[in-house]
């Protein structure tokens, strides 16, 4: 079965930390790039961060930028994102996905592959 899967989420507090991790089942994930969305309660989806295939280029959201950094391990097949500083409007599911790599928050397009997200909470 061709899958991501999300990994990493949880409660944590304002100010703290999470990495989360995204890896392929089935596929190799090193062929694509990879990308974070989120959808927060009662809002849209919005793109968070994504890195390109060989992990040269990458682009964050200007909601998260100087808090996030994303990454790949071509070894292990996974991609992370590390989330440092976090505020409670943080607070939503997040998907990875695999695809073509673009510029903007609108990446991957085409998206390829979803994940089932995996849930952040960011209070006290």
């Amino acid at each position: 079965q061709l899958q991501l899967v999300e990994s990493g989420g949880g409660l944590v507090q304002p100010g703290g930390s999470l990495r989360l991790s995204c890896a392929a089942s089935g596929f190799n994930l090193g062929g694509y790039a990879v990308g974070w969305f989120r959808q927060a309660p009662g809002k849209e989806r919005e793109g968070v961060s994504c890195i390109s295939s060989d992990g040269t280029n990458t682009h964050h959201a200007d909601l998260v930028k100087g808090r996030v950094t994303i990454s790949r391990d071509f070894a292990e097949r996974t991609v992370y994102l590390q989330m440092n500083n976090l505020k409670p409007e943080d607070t939503a599911i997040y998907y990875c996905a695999a695809g073509g790599f673009s510029w903007g928050d609108n990446c991957p397009s085409p998206v390829n592959y979803w994940g089932q997200g995996t849930q952040v909470t960011v209070s006290s």
